[in-house]
């Protein structure tokens, strides 16, 4: 039987799953920054995004959410090894990770303004 398996990639998706339920549960930041991709889903809808525009924001939203699991990752290991200690290097490792949330989140508000200012100010306009 090969280790690449049918059964054997099922398995495997069944833990990816099980990970990503582990950060709905154990993590506040992973769970708003779903509410917040939900809501720019459902506002893309309502203001007609074209495929590419729709396209740009599931992959800013996935972005964030893979730098929020790497985080979290990066935490819980450095906690288990270093048993909850404080160390320097620990604290500078933790810290470089939630930049990285801070730098796609930062990335991804800029490009989200952009995408839905070009849609809400002729709205605005034409209101006026």
């Amino acid at each position: 039987m090969s280790k690449y398996s049918e059964k054997s990639f099922i398995k495997s998706f069944g833990y990816a799953i099980h990970g990503i339920r582990l950060a709905l549960k154990s993590q506040k930041n992973f769970r708003r920054q779903i509410v917040l991709g939900f809501i720019a889903v459902f506002a893309s809808f309502i203001l007609h995004f074209t495929l590419i525009e729709f396209c740009i924001l599931i992959m800013l939203i996935t972005m964030v959410l893979i730098c929020e699991l790497f985080n979290s990752v990066v935490e819980f290991m450095l906690d288990s090894v270093f048993k909850n200690k404080y160390s320097k290097l620990v604290g500078m490792s933790k810290d470089m990770a939630a930049g990285a949330v801070c730098l796609a989140s930062l990335c991804s508000l800029f490009i989200g303004i952009l995408l839905f200012s070009n849609k809400i100010i002729p709205l605005i306009k034409g209101i006026f």
